[in-house]
């Protein structure tokens, strides 16, 4: 038995992707920032500026870890990198306007976790 293509309209969008329009906003924005150490370090920048190895012990993040993350939430435009090169040597991490724009999703996250999560 043959299966019918999906219907499409003028535009070329199916009925399903109509349907599912308003989702994919949800479904990108959760594969932004949908894992578990991005979340970590993004909530843990929210107090403001830290170095590598605050974010290290306030994250409990392993050195290799935490420098993978940093470098794509920095690619992705979450955050900033501001190195300091005099003695001694560091890198000061800070939330972007698009890292900061996450705060009261956050906020949401935690007081729906305070209210549904065991």
């Amino acid at each position: 038995m043959a299966t019918q293509p999906p219907e499409t309209d003028a535009e070329g969008q199916s009925d399903v992707e109509r349907r599912n329009a308003d989702v994919c906003n949800v479904v990108g924005a959760v594969e932004a920032v949908g894992s578990k150490w991005t979340l970590v370090v993004l909530n843990d920048l929210r107090e403001g500026e830290k170095r590598f190895n605050e974010l290290k012990r306030s994250t409990g993040a392993s050195s290799y870890t935490l420098s993978r993350v940093l470098e794509d939430l920095e690619d992705d435009g979450f955050i900033d990198n501001r190195k300091e090169l005099e003695s001694p040597v560091a890198s000061y991490y800070t939330l972007t306007e698009k890292g900061s724009e996450l705060c009261p999703v956050f906020d949401a996250l935690d007081e729906w976790g305070a209210d549904w999560l065991e």
